[in-house]
């Protein structure tokens, strides 16, 4: 049997250690007990290990520092799986300092990536990072990965909480790693980290890493589990009448609070509405989003690192991985449906300085948000197996797009599953498309059950976290499972923040009168769904100049923070049919007086509508009457109900035969420009579908408009 390293060896790289840190941190930094514990165990002993340390602990240190051991001891390179961009960014700016060579492998970088595979190969890329999409990506999967996993000589899973479908950050394409972690050498070290794991995360990442199972033995596997608090962190609940006053709240005291930060939203409608209206109030702050152009969120993250913005005001997309030591301040408008959640946000704040507040103002639009994004969990059986039974078919790989054609399932969710389904070993992603594999496979109801039910409790547990009066930091420890927790001295409750509500009335009503401004543009659709043949309707490609609508105009988005929730109450499906209510009609009106027409409506037309007919037809009416114009009736709806959310190709199968224009309708149009009145819009089918047959019957222009977006 081989002795290990001496005492005096491990005093050795221990000092070695210290130097590499302080290339990374400073001067001045020391390493702390549980970082050399993790390191020593990588380098010297080849375990495997999972590290759950508070944000700003310095995890990232210990595989920068293994890295730097590792590679001096003739090691190859470190892999890096890594969930956010931003996040790869920060790491690679952080290895430079301590002079190791990364580069990435993602998706914004395509026309790198062979550049970056010879540096590999030759040895000159001391970290890889890779994104967790890229474990399955089928050339990166067969001819990329087997090489990796040969030569590397460190894995690391960073923010490993996304591996398990128990947690707030599930990204099915981790879980690829159950079957990467068995290729891999003996003696290669494996580390896994986050900051946001409750015992039941721990279990399932370690089930999926085989940290602890399989060809590791528990004695093998390393488990660094420190306290959570963060001494700099003051937390506060700020429950306001409503969202006016919330509104209010912020334009009055954000320039108060110490430096810069963040204010959390939970839709991007949300964060742009709330960005608009304090950037009118003068003051500096930027919406940033999924949805935001990678140019401008990487412009806002630099204006929010050097303090050229006050705030930015953000949805979950600047969240893990955004490195700013010196915020002072975070401020969620809204609250998130976990508190494990709210803590890896919370978590931004006050790394580097004595003193950070964080303040959550709840709304009351936070419930319903919860409620859609709980109806988008795991599809039901019967779409997994009208997907499989498409896949298997001829065995012929298929496109997504393709398989939308056969599966009522939204892209992202049919996506969604495609991994879940992928890492069960029952699909499989090849060059084309996805395949069936053949084997045997069980619609697991239990597990999507207790997911669920998790989901139920977590929101529960938001909505007590609101309303305790006991120690607020404390609280979210525990939901952590945190075995150090313990009352903070520092948080609202325990009289270490106190938070002033009061706002003007000045201030309110003028917030008010922002969220109460109606009126929301939306594009037509251009391009037909691929694939549509398929289903029997023949069209494809881009919709014909003269078939298609103008850009349309809606009183508001159900996730609006002002009219958003009137609307969404008035179209809720439990909501009783009848004329439209009068502060609606009133904001349809100021909608079309504000409408920058390429040609004014000289006619009301109405789409038939099967579940709210008289309010439909009702709103219509009113808008004829009030603009002079003609209200010539409805294209009616001749089809079956509609049977709710789908994908673009299943809506708009339903939709194709479900209209017909009616003679007297197609006779008074006459190359008039249209108004095209409906209730709401989702996918865009059913007002495209319409105006074409407008368009076709002889109308000229036609503008859709609707009371409310959904989705």
């Amino acid at each position: 049997m081989t002795a290990g390293p001496s005492a005096a060896d491990r005093t050795s790289l221990r000092a070695h250690a210290e130097a590499h840190l302080r290339a990374l941190a400073g001067p001045d930094a020391e390493l702390r007990d549980d970082q050399w514990t993790a390191i020593e165990a990588l380098v010297t002993d080849q375990r495997r290990a999972l590290v759950v340390q508070r944000t700003g602990w310095g995890k990232s240190a210990v595989y920068f520092i293994a890295t730097a051991l590792l590679r001096a001891a003739g090691a190859g390179p470190t892999v890096i799986v890594s969930p956010l961009l931003a996040l790869m960014r920060n790491q690679i700016a952080a290895a430079e300092r301590a002079g190791i060579h990364a580069a990435t492998i993602n998706s914004t970088n395509v026309e790198e990536w062979t550049r970056t595979y010879a540096a590999v190969n030759h040895g000159d890329v001391d970290v890889l990072l890779l994104s967790p999409e890229r474990l399955n990506n089928p050339d990166f999967r067969d001819n990329v990965m087997p090489h990796l996993a040969a030569s590397c000589g460190l894995l690391v899973v960073d923010e490993a909480h996304c591996i398990s479908d128990w947690g707030h950050d599930f990204r099915p394409d981790f879980r690829r790693l159950r079957t990467l972690l068995p290729e891999l050498p003996a003696g290669i070290p494996v580390l896994a980290t986050t900051a946001t794991a409750n015992s039941r995360v721990v279990d399932d990442v370690a089930d999926v890493l085989g940290l602890g199972r399989g060809g590791s033995s528990p004695g093998d596997v390393l488990v660094l589990r420190g306290s959570l608090d963060r001494e700099s962190l003051h937390l506060g609940v700020l429950a306001l009448p409503s969202t006016p006053h919330r509104l209010a709240w912020l334009a009055e005291h954000l320039a108060e609070l110490p430096g810069s930060g963040i204010i959390y939203t939970l839709t991007v409608a949300g964060s742009q509405e709330v960005a608009d209206y304090l950037r009118e109030r003068g003051l500096a702050v930027a919406a940033y989003s999924g949805q935001t152009e990678q140019a401008e969120r990487l412009a806002a993250e630099d204006d929010l690192i050097h303090n050229r913005v006050k705030a930015l005001v953000a949805t979950s997309a600047l969240g893990m991985g955004f490195d700013k030591p010196d915020l002072g301040f975070v401020i969620h408008f809204g609250a998130p449906q976990s508190p494990i959640a709210y803590y890896q946000q919370v978590g931004r704040a006050g790394r580097g300085v004595d003193r950070a507040q964080v303040i959550l103002l709840p709304g009351s639009e936070d419930h319903a948000i919860w409620d859609y994004f709980a109806s988008v969990g795991f599809p039901r059986e019967d779409q997994v197996r009208a997907a499989l039974t498409a896949l298997g078919a001829d065995g012929e790989p298929m496109s997504t797009a393709l398989l939308e054609t056969q599966v009522e399932l939204s892209r992202s969710r049919l996506e969604a599953m495609l991994k879940v389904l992928d890492v069960d070993g029952a699909v499989q992603r090849v060059r084309g498309g996805w395949v069936a594999t053949g084997q045997p496979w069980r619609y697991d109801a239990e597990r999507y059950a207790r997911v669920a039910q998790v989901r139920r409790d977590e929101q529960q547990a938001m909505r007590d976290y609101i309303a305790t009066g006991a120690c607020r930091m404390r609280y979210l420890r525990e939901q952590l499972d945190d075995p150090h927790a313990a009352d903070c001295g520092r948080c609202d409750n325990c009289g270490g923040l106190t938070l002033a509500a009061g706002t003007s009335e000045q201030s309110v009503t003028a917030a008010a009168a922002t969220l109460h401004r109606p009126g929301v543009p939306f594009e037509p659709r251009r391009q037909w769904p691929t694939a549509m043949p398929g289903l029997g309707i023949d069209v494809r490609g881009k919709i014909g100049a003269g078939e298609t609508a103008q850009p349309g105009r809606a009183i508001a988005r159900f996730t609006d923070l002002g009219f958003g929730q009137r609307v969404r109450g008035v179209l809720a499906a439990e909501a009783p049919d009848g004329p439209v209510p009068d502060d609606l009609a009133a904001a349809a009106v100021e909608v079309l007086a504000s409408w920058d027409w390429e040609q004014r409506p000289e006619a009301v037309v109405h789409v038939g509508s099967a579940r709210r007919p008289l309010l439909v037809a009702d709103i219509a009416a009113r808008l004829g009457t009030l603009g002079r114009l003609p209200h010539l009736g409805q294209v009616p709806h001749v089809g079956p109900s509609s049977r709710g959310r789908s994908n673009s190709a299943m809506r708009l199968r339903e939709v194709w035969p479900a209209y017909a224009v009616p003679d007297d309708v197609a006779a008074a149009l006459a190359g008039r420009a249209i108004l095209l009145v409906d209730d709401c819009t989702d996918t865009g089918w059913t007002l495209t579908v319409v105006a074409r047959l407008l368009r076709q019957a002889g109308s000229g222009q036609v503008y859709p408009f609707v009371l409310g977006i959904a989705g």
